[in-house]
C-alpha cells in the first residue's frame, strides 16, 4: 500500500500509524509537512513551505481561508513533483483545517482521502462564547462561521473522516456524520506510566525537597485552557500551604483563542494581579519529553482546565501516569473523567472551589490509590495506542480498499 500523510508538523497525530505502516517493506510511506524535527525509519519526508502568508488586506472573515488556500496550493505543487517522480498514493491521510487536503485529489484523483478532523466552529454554544468576558457580535459570528470553509471543503470531498472524541464529533453538522468515525489517536502507555517515588528533578529544576507539587501542563498559557483560573487557585493554595510548590509547563504564549497586544502575556498579567511567591512558583517552559514525563510522574496533583474545545493530549497522558487530576467540569473533560472515580471535577469559573478540590486531593493523596489506578485503567481501556493502533490501521486499509462504511462505522447513518 502507498500512503501519503499530510500535516503541517511531522509526525504529530500520525506518529504511530506512519511508523507501523513503514515497518512493512511492501508499503511505501511519504509524509508531507512544513518541518520534520525527527526521523521515522522508512518514512520519506517531503518538506514544503507555503510560498507566502495571507495578506493583511484580506477581508478578516477570509484570512484563515486564504492561509489554508496558500498552504493547499503549495502542497499541490509539491505533490506534482512527487507524482513526476513516480509516487502515486492509494490513500491520503490528511489533517483538516490548515489546507493541505484542499487540492490534493486534483493531483491524485484515484487516491482515497481520509481526513482527521478536530474542530467545527460555532459562534454560540461551544468555545467562542464560553468565557465570561466573551462578547460575540454579528461580525464575530460571521467571521467564526466563515472559518469553517476549509473544513467544509474537506468534509465535502473526503472519502471518510476521523474525529478523536465524541464531544468534538458533536460539533460537526449532522449531514456529514454518516461518513465520520470517532477514533482517538491514543497515547503511549508504555512511556506514560506511573513511577512510584519518581525523582522530583525536571531539567534544571530540583524539587527533591518539596512535600507537595501541584502541576499544570499545556501548550500555552491562555483562558482557553483556564490559565487565569488555575493561577488564582494555585495562588490561594500557596498562601494556605507553605510547603506547596507549583510547576507550570508550557510556553508563555496564546496557543488558542484571542491574542494579546504585543508585549503582553497571561503569565505577566497573572503575576501582576496576584503577586505570588516566586520562590515556589516555577515556570519551566516547554520541556523535553523525558522531563515532561517526570513532571507528570512526580506530581502530587495535576490540574487541567479547558473550555468546551479540543481535548488536550496532556490530560490523557496525565491519567496514563496515574496522576491525581483535578479538572474543569466541562463537556470534553466529562467524556473522560468521572468525579470521584478516576479524578476530580470542579467548576471552571470558581477558582475557590477548584482550590478546595485540589486541597482535598493534596490532603488525601496517600489514600487515593484507587483513583490513580482507575485513571490509569481508563487510559488502558479506552486510549492506549496499543489497542487503538490496529483500529487505525484497519480504518486506513478499509478506506484504501473502498470499503464503505469501514469496520469502524459511522457516527450516524
Amino acid at each position: 500500500m502507498r500512503v501519503l500523510f499530510l500535516h503541517n508538523n511531522f509526525p504529530a497525530q500520525y506518529r504511530h500509524v506512519a511508523k507501523s505502516l513503514a515497518e512493512k517493506k511492501k508499503n511505501r510511506v511519504v509524509f508531507a509537512s512544513h518541518r520534520a524535527v525527527e526521523k521515522i525509519p522508512n518514512v520519506i519526508n517531503l518538506i514544503y513551505k507555503p510560498h507566502r502568508e495571507g495578506r493583511k488586506e484580506t477581508h478578516h472573515y477570509l484570512r484563515t481561508t486564504e492561509n489554508a488556500v496558500i498552504n493547499g496550493q503549495s502542497l499541490f505543487r509539491a505533490c506534482i513533483d512527487l507524482k513526476n517522480k513516480g509516487f502515486t498514493p492509494d490513500i491520503i491521510c490528511a489533517h483538516s483545517g490548515w489546507g493541505p487536503a484542499l487540492y490534493v485529489k486534483d493531483v491524485f484523483p484515484d487516491a482515497k482521502l481520509l481526513c482527521y478532523f478536530e474542530w467545527y466552529y460555532h459562534a454560540f454554544g461551544s468555545d467562542a462564547d464560553f468565557l465570561k468576558e466573551s462578547s460575540i457580535n454579528f461580525d464575530d459570528a460571521g467571521r467564526i462561521r466563515t472559518k469553517n470553509l476549509p473544513v467544509l471543503m474537506d468534509l465535502a470531498h473526503c472519502d471518510w473522516g476521523q474525529i478523536p472524541t465524541q464531544f468534538q464529533a458533536s460539533q460537526f453538522p449532522d449531514t456529514f456524520k454518516p461518513k465520520l468515525s470517532v477514533l482517538h489517536d491514543g497515547v503511549d502507555t508504555d512511556f506514560f506510566k506511573p513511577k512510584p517515588n519518581a525523582p522530583k528533578i525536571f531539567g534544571s529544576l530540583d524539587l527533591s525537597h518539596a512535600d507537595e507539587i501541584l502541576t499544570y501542563a499545556t501548550r500555552g498559557m491562555e483562558p482557553y485552557r483556564g490559565f487565569p483560573e488555575f493561577m488564582r487557585a494555585a495562588n490561594l493554595l500557596m498562601k494556605q500551604r507553605p510547603n506547596l510548590h507549583v510547576v507550570v509547563v508550557g510556553q508563555d504564549r496564546v496557543a488558542y483563542g484571542k491574542k494579546l497586544p504585543e508585549g503582553e502575556s497571561w503569565r505577566k498579567r497573572m503575576i501582576e494581579e496576584l503577586d505570588p511567591d516566586m520562590s515556589r512558583l516555577h515556570f519551566t517552559g516547554l520541556l523535553p519529553y523525558a522531563d515532561y514525563l517526570k513532571v507528570l510522574q512526580a506530581s502530587t496533583v495535576q490540574a487541567y482546565l479547558t473550555i468546551p474545545f479540543v481535548l488536550s493530549w496532556s490530560l490523557i497522558e496525565c491519567l496514563s501516569c496515574g496522576a491525581l487530576v483535578v479538572a474543569s467540569d466541562t463537556d470534553p473533560v466529562k467524556e473522560v473523567i468521572r468525579d470521584g472515580e478516576n479524578g476530580f471535577l470542579a467548576d471552571f469559573f470558581d477558582h475557590e472551589a477548584f482550590a478546595e478540590k485540589i486541597a482535598f486531593a493534596l490532603d488525601h493523596h496517600k489514600e487515593l490509590d484507587d483513583i490513580r489506578k482507575s485513571a490509569r485503567k481508563t487510559v488502558m481501556d479506552r486510549y492506549a495506542h496499543k489497542k487503538l493502533l490496529p483500529r487505525h490501521l484497519r480504518l486506513i486499509k478499509d478506506i484504501a480498499n473502498g470499503t464503505f462504511p469501514p469496520s469502524e462505522g459511522a457516527i450516524s447513518g
